[in-house]
């Protein structure tokens, strides 16, 4: 791990996600839990651009080929996907970030830093025939599908 990724103050999880430390009760890279965490929230409320800068800025931390690389690159492809889709009404964005992003993802682990990693595929794949599945979409981390606070908004103005 490298001091890049600590972060004390992250909570712990709920079951034993990938990423999680159970014996050392920390996760191996807590800002990129930290970053999920508020880029999950603010995707589920709908503010796709915001989660795309938490997901982008974290994947910053990581070099090519590691998990943490692949993953992160692609929930910025889903979330840059989604945001075409609602945002600019571009069904052709989403088809081909989200062909990218199926690259990305396919060798991430099922829960990986707890969110479910399995639906973001399985939906992914379901709307490359039918990009409306993604309209009201929600992630799952750590099996709750939770909504953006102030702080997350905060957290992602942080990022500019």
């Amino acid at each position: 791990m490298d001091d890049h990724t600590r972060d004390p103050t992250v909570g712990s999880p709920r079951g034993n996600p990938t990423g999680w430390n159970a014996d050392a009760d920390r996760w191996e890279h807590a800002t990129l839990r930290r970053a999920l965490s508020h880029g999950v929230r603010l995707f589920n409320d709908g503010a796709y651009h915001e989660s795309h800068d938490c997901f982008e800025a974290e994947w910053y931390n990581y070099g090519r080929g590691s998990t943490e690389s692949a993953f992160l690159h692609g929930m910025v492809q889903i979330a840059a996907g989604v945001y075409k889709r609602i945002d600019f009404e571009s069904d052709v964005g989403l088809y081909r970030l989200f062909e990218t992003a199926l690259q990305y993802l396919a060798t991430v682990p099922s829960d990986f830093y707890g969110l479910d990693v399995d639906d973001v595929r399985r939906v992914a794949e379901a709307a490359l025939s039918d990009p409306s599945v993604v309209d009201d979409w929600r992630l799952t981390i750590d099996g709750a599908q939770p909504t953006a606070r102030p702080a997350e908004y905060d957290y992602a103005a942080s990022l500019e």
